[in-house]
């Protein structure tokens, strides 16, 4: 039988939850986005095609992440605020 999972009550921001929720948006929503925006571009060769995803696909996890984090942090402000109410 498997081990028992854990769980946990963090005070403040889940960066567990942050990690998790980037990864699946940066995949569900990045990697169409990175698609749509190759479209106007001429890439030839694949190493074209990889070093315009790479540089593309930095820039929309930093911002999907930066955004995870900013929205996790305001849902931990409001439950603390809650709290102590």
């Amino acid at each position: 039988m498997p081990a028992r999972v854990e769980q946990t009550d963090p005070d403040g921001v889940d960066y567990g939850r942050v990690m998790q929720v980037t990864f699946v948006v940066t995949i569900a929503v990045g990697a169409p986005l990175v698609a749509l925006l190759s479209v106007p571009f001429d890439l030839p060769t694949w190493g074209d095609r990889v070093g315009f995803a790479v540089r593309v696909g930095a820039v929309v996890w930093i911002v999907t992440a930066l955004s995870v984090f900013w929205v996790e942090r305001k849902r931990a402000l409001a439950d603390g605020e809650e709290s102590e109410d």
